[in-house]
This record gives C-alpha cells, structure tokens and sequence, in this order.
C-alpha cells in the first residue's frame, strides 16, 4: 500500500502498565457513574449531560458523521432537510436540515438528537460522540475465528484492546519526539496525554474504535497517521529487498520499537488486522493529511520483519548522556564500605520517573547524607538504553542540591516512611 500524501515532516518499554482509557460511554452514563462502578473522571466528557445543544450544532457535520457510520439518506426535500435511516435492522429516520439557514433548523435539529439518543442502532452513539466533543476516530479490525458463541472469546478482546492501547501509547510517545526505542523515557506524560480517549468495542469483538479529542489529541492522530503508512512501506521493502535501510528512515515519521511492537501484538493470532483514522468533520483534515485515508493492513506474513524491525531498534537507541536532579528513595550496598546502588526519583534533566545508578564511596557518601537532610543531589552520567533508559552509567559529580522548604519538608516526610531503605546509607564512623 503506499501513501497518499506527501511525505511527514521530520519533526512499550518492557513491564510498563498500560495508559488507562475511559470506557465507550453512554449518554445517559456521562454525567453519572462510568462502567465498573467508578466515578466519572473529570474532562471534557463528563460535562456532556445528554445530547448536544441543537443551537450549536452544525447540519453539515451531522449529515458527515452519520454517512461515515453507514446511515443512509433516502430522499428529503431538496435544498431544505434530507432523511437519514439507520444502517442494519434497525428502524425509524432522522430529517436532517441542509444548512443552518433552513427556517426550523434548530428544531429539526433537536428532534433529530433526541431520536439518535433514544435510538438501538450502536452507530447513534457514536454519532453523538463525535458531536459532543469533535474527536478523530481510529478503528482496529482483526480477523479471528469466532468463538462457540460466534463471538470473540474474551481474553482474545483482551489482547486486542492491549494492542490497540499500545498503538496509542506510541503515536504519544512520538509526539514527544523521534526515536527507535523510548523505553521509559517520555511515558507518564504520553499516558497522561491519552487520558480524554474513549475506546468502544464492536458487538462482535472484532473491532474497536478509539475516539482522541482534536482539542488534546489531534498531534496523536497526525503522528499514527504518518508513522503507519512509513510502517506499512518499510515492511514492504524488507519482504522485496531483505533491507532495513526503510525502517532506519522511517524513525522519522514516528515509527519505533513501541509502534511494531504494538502491530506484532495486534496480527499476532489473527489473520491479519487493519487500522483506518477519519477526521473529525467539524474541525476538517490536517495538514499533510488525505482527507479519507485508506485502511492500513498487515498481515501474518509480515510479522518477521515487523519483530526484526523492533531488535533493531532496541539495539540501535544510543544511550543518552544527562545531568539529572533527583532524590534519593532507596539506598543499598553490601557492606558499610564501598560502592553501592542508589534508586532516584528524577525531578529534572530526563524523561523517566525513576534511574538506578551505582556510586562509588564517596559518593554513595554524599547521596546518603544529602537525604538525611532532606536535599535531592545532582548526578552525570550516561543514561542507559538497555533496560528501557532506566539505569545511569558513568556517573560523576554527585552533589547535593538546595531546594525550597516545601520540597525539602517532603523529602524528609518520604525519609520518616521508608526508613528501612536507609540504614545502610551511612556506615560506621561516618
């Protein structure tokens, strides 16, 4: 397949949690509880209260999103209102004005969302999601042979919404910036960036569709968009030519370990699996961007060079060399004397929540007294790749950091907590 448009701009580690997405709500459930009895989260979605206001929404935009659903439009009056129906079995008609100049417009209108709301067709609700908060819309579909009941059996929806979760994670990890290989590096703010996304599942199983807000996801959608035809053209090359050369290029346009990772993980027991974005209608196409991008599809056959491409990016990533400030939360050695290992939670200088980074004595020294008195210590080093950027390498100019009274008052607190981490941090006679 090769892709539409011209060509981007430059522009999972191991043992990580998945990013938590909201579940497909109902909007009789957005205002309320959410499914599994939790409270519904604060954001965007949980202002809808039922479905939109007529006076704000644009003819043209439903009349889009209800053709990309499969509603059929079945005659109308010319120039004033069309008649949409359902897709399947499901019954009843929508009359939908042309345009906002139409004299009944609002009232047409709010007819027409209050049928889509109490309407059984599981396309209405999505329909009305688009327009409560104009979102992208990014659909999987994987085929798989059906269980006894001819549906999916549920740990295969299992591996399949993981796939596609960890697809998200690495458009948002590459929004952060290029990479083969992020590892740690970058992944609470991509997970946090995916925190507005609502992901709903197909009756059957065989499908999902991710709903990203333009207002907080648009960049996401724009980079997946790129990153998998470049991902779906380098596997080309590799099955023609045997050469990874595509893949190396493909970095560029946000291809890394963490995106073939995720299409390993979404082909994987399938026959194959296809992935598709459509625009919001309301907010239009990006730039860059075909207006109706074609599916991207990858198979069994190209699992190979998929895993391949994924080592070679693994190996590849350089390590990183850093100055991080960081406070101490574990301290260990073997003995009262000696080097020892120090567990830091970076405040600043990487994109990591946490490094391990051995010290020799003296400095082992410093970190320990640096934490009984509450202050974090500034460490360079090399950060490492192997292990998902999480260890430092080399480290040198170990120095305690002055930090305001809030920070400091919280060190200390965290020190009174976990006591046992320290008693080894300071040897006898020291």
């Amino acid at each position: 397949m090769h892709r539409p448009t011209d060509e981007p701009e430059d522009g999972a580690g191991p043992g990580s949690a998945p990013p938590p997405f909201r579940p497909h709500p109902t909007f009789a459930d957005l205002p309320g509880p959410w499914s599994g009895g939790t409270a519904a989260p604060a954001g965007p979605w949980a202002d809808a209260g039922g479905p939109p206001d007529p006076g704000r929404v644009d003819p043209l935009v439903l009349g889009a999103l209800l053709a990309r659903h499969g509603w059929r439009r079945r005659g109308g009056a010319p120039g004033r209102y069309s008649r949409w129906t359902p897709p399947g079995s499901a019954t009843g008609s929508l009359l939908v004005p042309e345009s906002s100049a139409f004299p009944d417009c609002e009232d047409l209108l709010g007819e027409a969302l209050t049928a889509l709301a109490r309407s059984a067709a599981p396309s209405a609700r999505e329909v009305l999601i688009g327009l409560t908060l104009p979102s992208d819309e990014i659909r999987w579909w994987r085929d798989v042979p059906p269980g006894p009941s001819g549906t999916v059996p549920w740990a295969v929806q299992e591996r399949f919404r993981s796939a596609a979760r960890q697809l998200l994670l690495a458009g948002a990890l590459a929004v952060r910036g290029r990479a083969g290989y992020y590892g740690a590096r970058h992944r609470r703010q991509a997970q946090a960036s995916l925190a507005a996304v609502a992901v709903g599942a197909a009756p059957d199983g065989r499908g999902l569709t991710a709903f990203v807000p333009v207002d907080t996801g648009r960049a996401i959608a724009v980079r997946l968009y790129h990153a998998l035809y470049a991902a779906r053209e380098a596997t080309d090359y590799q099955r023609a030519t045997g050469g990874m050369e595509a893949f190396d290029a493909a970095v560029a346009a946000g291809v890394s370990r963490e995106l073939t990772e995720s299409l390993v993980a979404l082909v994987r027991g399938s026959e194959g699996a296809r992935i598709a974005l459509e625009w919001a209608p309301a907010a239009g196409t990006p730039e860059g961007c075909a207006a109706r991008p074609e599916p991207v599809e990858f198979s069994a056959g190209d699992l190979p060079a998929l895993r391949e491409a994924g080592a070679r990016y693994l190996t590849g990533e350089p390590s990183v060399p850093v100055r991080i400030t960081g406070a101490v939360v574990r301290m260990r050695r073997s003995g009262p004397r000696g080097e020892g290992t120090v567990r830091l939670r970076v405040l600043a200088g990487a994109e990591v929540p946490h490094v391990r980074v051995v010290l020799d004595e003296e400095s082992y020294r410093t970190a320990g007294h640096a934490h009984l008195v509450g202050l974090p210590i500034r460490v360079v080093g090399r950060l490492e790749s192997r292990g998902g950027f999480r260890r430092l390498t080399d480290a040198s100019s170990v120095v305690p950091v002055q930090v305001d009274e809030a920070e400091r008052d919280r060190l200390m607190k965290s020190l009174h907590e976990n006591l046992d981490y320290f008693e080894e941090a300071c040897g006898p006679g020291e």
